[in-house]
Formats: structure tokens, C-alpha cells, sequence
């Protein structure tokens, strides 16, 4: 092989590795059978939430996951293979399961979840979750409940006298 031919090669799995390195989830999915206007429109989709589809060589894709050091992806990246990279953990998997629902031809095959590698079942777990802000409201809702609860009964303790 040209050695012009394996240096942009190893350019393409270093530019794989920034991403994975950058992404909170990576999630690889088969795209064949869609129509070029179902992929533009999840692409807009995924562009609103800050996501990326990368169409990758599985080959490139395999050697950058084994680059960063990701197990079990080897039986995953086989036949046509599309990569989304998303700085947020869930929202990609929301958008890929909503859009799944509307376009049977689409199959999500796996992904990478920060460094973990999750199957389909265990992203569409992740895709119900709510996101990291929704998460972060939840859980200080949750902190504050007694403070509130003490200055409710505080409150009817003063009306009554």
C-alpha cells in the first residue's frame, strides 16, 4: 500500500480517537435503507442537540476504538456503520430510539457511554432517563424538600397563633 495511503489513514484514526475521546457517548448505528432526505433529516435533528453522524470505515472505526481502548465493539462494526458523537450521555440515544420509532430501517447496534460499551437494549434504558440538567433539577427538588416541608409547618405553627 502507498505510504501516502496509510499516512491519511492514520490521519482519519486520529481524528476518529479526538472524537471519541471528547464525546460523553458514541453510538454506532446501521443507516442502510434509509432515503438521503431521512438521513438529512436526522442529521438536523441531531445537529440541534450538539450531536455529529460521521459515516466512518468499520476498519477505521475498529482501530480507533482499540486506540482509546474500547472491548466488545469488534462483533458491532460490521456492515454499512454510522457514528454519532455527543458531548451529553443520553441525548443521542433519545434522538436515535424517537427516530427509530418512525424508521423501522434504521438500527442502532451499540455505543460507548462514558468508556462503558452498551448494547441497543442498555441505550434505549439510557434513552428514557432524563437529561444531565433534568437530572440535576431532580435531584436538588429533592434536597430542598425538607427545608421546604420545615418552613410549610413552620408557617401554619404562626397562622394558628
Amino acid at each position: 500500500m502507498n505510504e501516502a495511503t496509510i499516512a491519511k489513514k492514520n490521519e482519519h484514526v486520529d481524528e476518529i480517537v479526538a472524537k471519541l475521546n471528547n464525546s460523553g457517548s458514541t453510538l454506532f448505528i446501521d443507516y442502510l435503507g434509509l432515503t438521503v432526505s431521512e438521513v438529512t433529516e436526522l442529521r438536523v435533528k441531531l445537529y440541534k442537540e450538539s450531536c455529529e453522524m460521521k459515516v466512518v470505515k468499520n476498519n477505521i472505526l475498529r482501530r480507533a476504538a482499540d486506540k482509546v481502548g474500547y472491548q466488545g465493539l469488534e462483533k458491532t462494526l460490521v456492515g454499512p456503520s454510522a457514528a454519532i458523537f455527543s458531548k451529553d450521555q443520553v441525548a443521542s440515544s433519545k434522538i436515535l430510539f424517537g427516530f427509530a420509532k418512525d424508521h423501522k430501517k434504521m438500527t442502532i447496534k451499540a455505543g460507548v457511554v462514558d468508556g462503558r460499551t452498551l448494547n441497543a437494549d442498555e441505550l434505549k434504558t439510557l434513552s428514557t432517563l432524563p437529561n444531565k440538567l433534568g437530572m440535576v433539577s431532580m435531584l436538588l427538588s429533592v434536597l430542598q424538600a425538607p427545608i421546604r416541608n420545615l418552613a410549610y409547618a413552620l408557617k401554619s405553627v404562626s397562622e394558628k397563633e
